[in-house]
């Protein structure tokens, strides 16, 4: 790791290649069997794959699109793109074809590389209504049964099979200056219409020395990643892909969230990204299995829980406390940890804020998370908790690099090579982003006596009432989301009174209700109440509606990151919305 000399990503790439050869890189899961590729096979993938876009004119600064399920084929696209000077433009695969005709236009990508299935049914209909793209390589599906007018549809296989390796490939990867841009990764669009962020090798490699910074002192044997988040976002794209390949560790590409449990089971990782829907996700179904077996074992189990938490808290455990503790670290904790594969060391959340009760209940139980924060501008991390001092309710200090400063409004600006070069093809937008160096980050902060940054609220989320009050209304949610009976709710109230919301019952309350609307609505007032008794009285919730259906990506009320679309999910409520307010 610390012989790497080159600080350009397909650099990085090609050096640890050279140095690991044999030994394996990715995994992904084929007819129910873990397959392998080595540094060495990759390598020489890379090459052809660049060959292949080079001999459909792909040159320096060209955009190509890749729109896949994360898997090998998605890095090695990545990889070759780079290594030719041209700029990788990562899709999501729940895109719709609209949203794929919105980033092959704004990009101008000239070719495309997709899996099969809808996926590319999408985007073969997206290329087939713009001038820009010129060849879609296809890696699953048969080139014969699509048609896109004006574009040259290939087999990944068949392309692959054409080409020779150029034996001076390496040496004109030489040639790539850090300063180049290498991908437009575009934001989530929980806001509106998404914007091309131009990340550079610089950017990216400041957040991969930083990463590693963060775990120099952390004693893992192998460094084994398990990639569950979209490799289209920033967050994985760098701390789950790039930073891998620099720390010479293994990437497995989980076959999706439903299977993750078992692909822990089977790849028992060291580290992990992932966002905090996911540990809400797991959180509500350990409670609820737990609560279903009930009696001594769910006496113990929340006694593994309360009593880590009042460890992390820094509070002496009473002499029979102390025990308990030894008794249930055995009982509880280490079969815990072995659900989890038995070896991970951490799991780095990032994407949202993690609520306080989610994370201090995994880290009571021994489970290590290391909550992080940061947004696509920033390459993407910021700040990060240290192994050496948890603050779960805060999301660390700023990471090596990387400058703080908080304005007047107490808004966070962060300077130095992670930020971005600006927003591609809007220069208004860069320039109300960058003042003077410094990305102003959107995010309302405090510093606590350690320089942890605590995050208070979204300066363009925040509602503000119509008595002046300024509500950050991710606490609110985070707050009710807790409650077993409410799955998803999003906060209203921007200039009313008082505030209002969404929800999105549970699964669980629904059945044992039999899905009795007036019964349903009357328990979520009641679980309402109980979470009004933890908030201010500019933050209790008065009045709510029950949403029609859950907040989903394929609906639109998501984004792929997991975070709900308020726009969207305003749009779509505001009528019955506003009929909670008095008429002015």
């Amino acid at each position: 790791m610390g012989n790497i000399s080159s600080k350009t990503l397909p650099g990085i790439f090609f050096e640890q290649a050279n140095s690991l050869k044999d030994r394996p890189l990715f995994w992904s899961k084929k007819d129910g069997f873990w397959e392998g590729v080595t540094w060495s096979d990759a390598a020489v993938q890379v090459k052809k794959l660049a060959s292949v876009l080079q001999s459909y004119g792909v040159k320096k600064g060209d955009r190509v699109l890749i729109a896949s399920e994360n898997r090998p084929e998605w890095a090695i696209s990545d990889l070759a793109v780079m290594s030719l000077g041209a700029i990788v433009v990562p899709a999501y695969t729940s895109n719709t074809e609209e949203d794929n005709n919105y980033l092959i236009t704004h990009s101008q990508a000239k070719l495309a590389i997709t899996s099969g299935g809808n996926v590319a049914s999408r985007l073969c209909l997206a290329a087939d209504s713009n001038k820009f793209i010129k060849n879609i390589i296809l890696i699953d599906a048969d080139p014969r049964n699509f048609t896109v007018k004006g574009c040259k549809l290939l087999s990944w296989n068949e392309e692959i099979k054409k080409v020779d390796i150029d034996n001076n490939f390496e040496k004109s990867i030489e040639k790539l200056s850090d300063e180049d841009v290498c991908c437009f990764i575009y934001t989530s669009g929980t806001g509106g219409r998404p914007k091309g962020v131009m990340l550079t090798h610089k950017s990216i490699f400041s957040n991969i020395l930083a990463c590693s910074d963060v775990i120099k002192d952390v004693k893992i044997e192998e460094k084994v990643f398990l990639s569950l988040l979209p490799l289209s976002h920033a967050y994985e794209h760098t701390c789950g892909f790039h930073w891998p390949i620099f720390l010479g560790a293994e990437i497995y590409y989980s076959e999706s969230t439903e299977a993750v449990a078992q692909n822990l089971q089977d790849v028992k990782p060291t580290l992990m990204i992932a966002v905090p829907r996911l540990y809400e996700v797991l959180y509500s179904r350990i409670v609820n299995g737990i609560k279903a077996k009930g009696g001594i074992s769910e006496y113990l189990f929340m006694t593994a829980v309360k009593l880590g938490r009042k460890k992390l808290e820094n509070q002496n455990l009473l002499p029979h406390e102390w025990l308990l503790d030894k008794l249930v670290e055995k009982l509880v904790r280490k079969k815990v940890k072995l659900r989890l594969g038995g070896r991970l060391r951490y799991f780095v959340s990032g994407g949202a804020a993690l609520n306080y009760e989610v994370g201090s209940f995994f880290l009571g139980l021994g489970v290590g998370i290391l909550q992080g924060y940061g947004q696509t501008e920033a390459s993407p991390l910021i700040s990060v908790n240290r192994p050496d001092l948890i603050k779960i309710d805060t999301v660390g200090p700023a990471v090596l690099g990387v400058e703080t400063q908080v304005d007047e409004f107490g808004e966070l600006l962060v300077r130095g090579n992670l930020v971005m070069k600006g927003y591609w093809n809007d220069e208004v937008a860069t320039k109300q982003a960058i003042k003077k160096g410094w990305l102003h980050t959107g995010d309302i902060v405090e510093f606590d006596e350690d320089n942890y940054i605590k995050i208070t609220g979204r300066k363009k989320e925040i509602i503000v009432n119509s008595g002046g009050d300024n509500i950050a209304p991710t606490r609110v949610e985070g707050i009710l989301a807790i409650e077993n009976e409410i799955e998803q709710v999003m906060v209203y109230g921007d200039g009313h009174p008082w505030l209002s919301a969404v929800i999105v019952p549970s699964d669980e309350i629904i059945k044992s209700l039999n899905n009795d609307k007036k019964k349903i609505k009357e328990k979520i007032s009641e679980v309402i109440d109980h979470a009004n008794s933890g908030l201010s009285q500019i933050e209790k919730i008065r009045k709510f509606i029950i949403a029609d259906e859950p907040f989903t990506v394929d609906n639109l009320q998501m984004t792929p990151t997991l975070k709900v679309r308020r726009h969207v999910v305003t749009g779509i409520y505001q009528d019955r919305i506003l009929e909670l307010y008095p008429k002015k």
